[in-house]
This record gives C-alpha cells, sequence and structure tokens, in this order.
C-alpha cells in the first residue's frame, strides 16, 4: 500500500491568502500612519488665525465738540447795474456815429448826427401855423373891441357882441396849441441828439451810418463798469439766513483771490417752479479788473452759536447714500451709518448729529476693503506689514501712512 506525503491542496492555498492578508494589511497601516499626520497639519494649515490691523494714533480720532460756521455758496453771472441804451428819438438816416465797441465816453457827449430835415421841415409848418394864429387873433381882438365900442352906444345887440367875444377867446386858444405843437417839435429834434447819458465804455453798436434808423431804435449800449453786481440764488431753506449788508466772498473765474462785496438785496418772493429765490452781491470794480458776464461764486460765512460734536471730513464715507464711518469696538471695526449736518472745508470737519457715541473711537482716514468684525488695535508704531495677506489699502490721494495703516501685522 502506497501512502502520498503531499499536504492537500485547499489547505495550502488557504494558508496563502492569510499570508498576503497579513502583508497587506501592514502595508496599509504603514501608509495611514505616514499620510494622516499630514493631512491633519494640512487641515490646520487651512484655518489661519485673523490678524488684527494695526493703527496708528494719528489714523484714529474721538468726536470733538466744536462751532462750525456755516458757509452759504450761490453762483451766476456778474451784471452792471449802469447801463444805458442810447435809441434814436425820431426816424431817419444815420449820418455819422464816431464811437465803436469799447470806445470810452462821458455823459452827455454826442456820439452821431440823425438826418432830421422831416421833421424840421415839420417844425417850420408849425411855425407857420403859430404865426397865422397871432394874426388872427390880432384881428379877432380888432373886431371885439370895435364891437365893444358900438354895443356901448347901442348900435349892435348883446348877442353879436357876445359872439365877438367867443371869436377872440377861440383864437387866442387856437394860438396855445400851435405855439404848443411847434414846442413838441423843438423838444423832439433836441432829443433826437445822439447823445450818452451816463460815463462808461460802448458795449455794442447795433447800427452802422447810412441805415435808416426808427423811432425808439437801439443806436449803442452804454456800460459803466465802476460797480458790479452778482446775480444768484439760494433755496428757500437758506435765505432766511442771509440779510442786505452782509459781507461776501466772491471768487471771480480766471482770478485766483477772493473779492469783498456785500448782499444788496434779496427777492421778495420765490422764482415758480425752482423754488429759488433771487440775491444780488454788489462789488466795488476799481481799475475796472472785471466785466460783465464773467462767472463768479459768492460765499457767506454764517456764525455757529452752540458747540457740535465733529469728526474729521475723511472718516465720514458713503455708500447707497448714506453716511458712516468705521468705529473700534471691542478689538473689531464696526461700521456705523450717522447722520451729518454741517461741513466746514476750512477745518476739514463733519457734524455727526445722530449714529455716534461722544467716546466713538473712528478711523480718522478713509481706507479701501475694510471688512465688518475685522479684528483692530491702536498701536504706538506699526510694525512690518504682511503683503501676501491681502490687506485692505486706501484710496488714490491719501498719504503713504494712511495708506499702510490697514496692514495687518505677520506672525511667526
Amino acid at each position: 500500500m502506497q501512502i502520498s506525503t503531499e499536504p492537500p491542496a485547499p489547505a495550502h492555498k488557504a494558508k496563502r491568502r492569510i499570508w498576503i492578508g497579513a502583508v497587506v494589511a501592514i502595508a496599509c497601516a504603514a501608509v495611514a500612519a505616514a499620510v494622516l499626520p499630514k493631512v491633519l497639519r494640512g487641515g490646520d494649515k487651512d484655518k489661519k488665525v485673523p490678524v488684527p490691523l494695526e493703527f496708528i494714533a494719528a489714523e484714529v480720532a474721538r468726536p470733538v465738540a466744536a462751532r462750525l460756521p456755516l458757509t452759504l455758496e450761490f453762483s451766476g453771472p456778474l451784471v452792471a447795474p449802469r447801463t444805458a441804451v442810447v435809441r434814436a428819438k425820431a426816424a431817419g438816416t444815420l449820418l455819422s456815429l464816431s464811437v465803436a465797441e469799447g470806445s470810452r465816453v462821458k455823459a452827455g457827449q454826442v456820439i452821431g448826427v440823425i438826418d432830421l430835415a422831416e421833421m424840421q421841415s415839420r417844425a417850420e409848418d408849425r411855425a407857420a401855423l403859430v404865426e397865422s394864429a397871432q394874426a388872427a387873433l390880432v384881428e379877432a381882438e380888432r373886431q371885439n373891441t370895435a364891437n365893444v365900442g358900438l354895443a356901448a352906444q347901442n348900435f349892435i345887440s348883446p348877442t353879436a357882441l357876445q359872439t365877438s367875444q367867443a371869436r377872440l377867446d377861440a383864437a387866442r386858444a387856437q394860438l396855445k396849441s400851435a405855439q404848443a405843437q411847434l414846442a413838441s417839435m423843438r423838444v423832439g429834434i433836441r432829443d433826437a441828439t445822439l447823445s450818452v447819458p451816463i460815463s462808461g465804455i460802448v458795449g455794442k453798436r447795433h447800427v452802422v451810418p447810412g441805415e435808416k434808423v426808427s423811432a425808439e431804435q437801439q443806436i449803442v449800449t452804454v456800460v459803466d463798469l465802476s460797480s458790479l453786481e452778482l446775480a444768484g440764488s439760494v433755496g428757500t431753506h437758506e435765505v432766511s439766513m442771509l440779510e442786505p449788508g452782509q459781507v461776501a466772498a466772491i471768487r471771480i473765474e480766471g482770478q485766483s483771490s477772493d473779492v469783498a462785496g456785500r448782499i444788496d438785496r434779496i427777492a421778495p418772493s420765490a422764482e415758480a417752479g425752482t423754488r429759488a429765490i433771487g440775491v444780488v452781491v454788489a462789488l466795488e470794480n476799481k481799475g475796472e479788473r472785471f466785466r460783465a458776464g464773467q462767472y463768479a461764486q459768492a460765499r457767506v460765512e454764517l456764525a455757529d452759536a452752540a458747540e457740535r460734536m465733529t469728526v474729521p471730513s475723511g472718516a465720514v464715507g458713503q455708500a447707497s447714500g448714506q453716511d458712516f464711518v468705521w468705529a473700534i469696538e471691542r478689538g473689531a471695526l464696526v461700521r456705523r451709518i450717522v447722520v451729518t449736518g454741517r461741513r466746514d472745508a476750512a477745518t476739514g470737519r463733519v457734524e455727526v448729529v445722530k449714529g455716534l457715541g461722544a467716546d466713538a473711537l473712528i478711523l480718522a482716514v478713509r481706507f479701501d476693503n475694510l471688512k465688518e468684525g475685522a479684528p483692530a488695535k491702536v498701536v504706538a508704531q506699526r510694525s512690518v506689514a504682511n503683503a501676501a495677506t491681502g490687506a485692505p489699502s486706501a484710496p488714490a490721494g491719501t498719504s503713504p501712512s494712511a495708506s499702510a495703516s490697514a496692514a495687518p501685522v505677520s506672525r511667526s
């Protein structure tokens, strides 16, 4: 009998499977032990600790009680109140005109001649009527004197005497009428002389010699530049703060300095549709430096009677029609909506009416990319900023220190 020494095939395969499984399990455990710490460290790395923004003392401020003078501004063109238009008082041909634009004239100066032949002819006709009326009056007086003598001797009736007296009265009235017409014609001839009523400069010449002009037609315009007026307008809510006599600073286009003026008059009612009220500011124009028609802007400073809570104008931003400031509260940035009032460009301060406490700590400079809730603190001296963290920056036009103030510090 023959006995086999080989183990059964199924048992051999089972042992092999056990060994392979053990090796695979050990390898997986080794890989997990090597990879898992790196994964865990990578997850911790993604969760960065927020770095607080550092602001120096010059970049933060607290509200300050101050008086803010109110400035009312209005603009308009300069006008010359003393402007005269020389007109033709009679129709005729313009024979001569001795002035042009820019010519300087004096009051009473004759500047031209109009052919008044027709008017002079009519004046001569009126003079003839006067002579005729005078002759008729003499005849009426002689006839009436004779009738008075005849009536005294009862040669004529009282009715005939009364008729004679009526003819005498009519002759006197006719003479007065003729004399009045002659005087009127002579006044017309005298007024037809082209003379200027005021001293000044010829601003515009409307006709040329040889042209036929009609009565009341414009010949030249004369402007007196010794004094000018700014004609502007203000709103109905501002006019109550103005009154005649107040001093105004006027900035005229093309000039680098202001000119002093005074409010001369204020319109009694608002213009329909615009609800604006006209205000006129008078200013002296010595040396005729300025010209009528130049654009000018007037500023009236009104003193403040009470102190107000104010902040730097750079601290106030605007978004969606609302004013806001950035405040540092409990180590974080907070965006506060505020209601502003008066503004003073000279001191660079803005009144805060509502939305901010008197002890609030705010950013006095504008910055971009600020986020509400971001950690922030005030330091005596800023440390080196980490540019790779994407820190918020200041807008164009701000100071270099302001641009760096919102940069977070780097931590090792």
